[in-house]
Parts: C-alpha cells; sequence; structure tokens
C-alpha cells in the first residue's frame, strides 16, 4: 500500500466516526431539564423576585429610572447583604415625647431666646 491509499482509508474512517457520532447525539433523547438555560427558566418561574430583576436588566438603562426596578434593586440588595425585614409602618400616631404633657395652657408664653451678637474674628 502506498501513502496515498492509506491516507484516503484514514479519512474515510474519520468521516465514519463522525457521522457515527452525529447520529448516536441526534437520537439520544435530550435531557433538558438540566442544561442552564431550563434551570434559569425554572428559577425565575420558582422565585417572582429573580423574575422581575431579569425583567429589569433587560430594560437596559432605562431600568435605572424606574421606580419599581429601584425598589426590586433594593429588595435584592437587603436579602444579599442579609438584613431583616423592614418592619411597617405604624397605623396609629405616636407622640414623639410621650412623658410630655398632651396639651399646654393657651395663656402661657412661650421663653424667648435672646441671641448674642457674634463678635468679628479678629485677623
Amino acid at each position: 500500500m502506498d501513502g496515498k491509499t492509506l491516507a484516503r482509508i484514514g479519512a474515510v474512517v474519520f468521516v465514519a466516526i463522525a457521522v457515527t457520532a452525529t447520529a448516536i447525539e441526534m437520537t439520544r433523547k435530550d435531557d433538558r431539564q438540566n442544561s442552564p438555560a431550563m434551570q434559569a427558566r425554572a428559577v425565575t418561574e420558582r422565585d417572582p423576585l429573580a423574575a422581575e430583576l431579569a425583567r429589569c436588566s433587560g430594560m437596559g438603562e432605562a431600568g435605572a429610572r424606574d421606580p419599581s426596578c429601584l425598589k426590586i434593586w433594593a429588595e435584592n440588595r437587603r436579602r444579599f447583604l442579609g438584613e431583616p425585614a423592614p418592619t411597617p409602618a405604624p397605623t396609629t400616631p405616636t407622640a414623639m415625647f410621650p412623658t410630655a404633657p398632651t396639651s399646654e395652657p393657651s395663656n402661657k408664653i412661650p421663653p424667648t431666646i435672646r441671641a448674642e451678637p457674634s463678635e468679628p474674628e479678629a485677623r
């Protein structure tokens, strides 16, 4: 056998192996649950925050001006940093100074504060 014939046989064997590997790959059942794209889609379906983050990041520069995106990013930052959830604002008004009397007599005159004139700085 000369070199040309041996090279042709090698090329035919290589092509046959490539075609066989391709046929096996195409007939194999797809395992799409483990693909990264499907895993990312499953996470966004389970976590609405992740879905909103994906929506906001898809908005591009407009997301930085969108109030709902700013709230979502703040919530994501809070979760990431492990800060406790914000407590809801109280619905009943609270006294600023609970030990102070609630009403002052109307005849009482408030004290006046006399300001001393400032002296010019010596330079």
